[in-house]
């Protein structure tokens, strides 16, 4: 299940629409206001509105943007530039979409070259 604007729940009694201070989102996706601000000097297409002061205040694409981020480096493991390239290459459209996994070694052909590799050093050892 990811994160997106639909299943992400502000309980806060604002619009879906309304704009969401950085610890809203930050609340909200359980991520420390530094990471956003990090993400927002990584992720140049993170733009959140910024009034005087330098508040920011995420609209609603800011915050499921967000929230890719957050699934693609927190949940799947891309490292920055991996998220980065899998949001710039991908339709805004497709991006709630995971990416299929890769194909890797069939793990049940490598148990039994593991498991003789465990007892000839189990052997060797005592």
């Amino acid at each position: 299940m990811t994160d997106t604007p639909r299943q992400l729940r502000f309980d806060d009694g604002k619009e879906p629409e309304a704009l969401r201070t950085i610890g809203e989102v930050a609340s909200a996706l359980d991520i420390k206001q530094h990471v956003l601000r990090y993400w927002e000097q990584q992720f140049p297409m993170l733009r959140p509105l910024k009034r005087s002061g330098g508040r920011r205040y995420y609209r609603p694409e800011d915050v499921e943007l967000v929230s890719e981020i957050n699934r693609l480096i927190n949940k799947e493991g891309y490292t920055l530039k991996g998220a980065r390239q899998a949001l710039t290459s991908a339709p805004a459209d497709e991006r709630t979409i995971s990416a299929p996994a890769q194909a890797g070694p069939d793990v049940s052909d490598l148990l039994p070259q593991l498991r003789a590799i465990r007892d000839r050093l189990a052997n060797a050892l005592a």
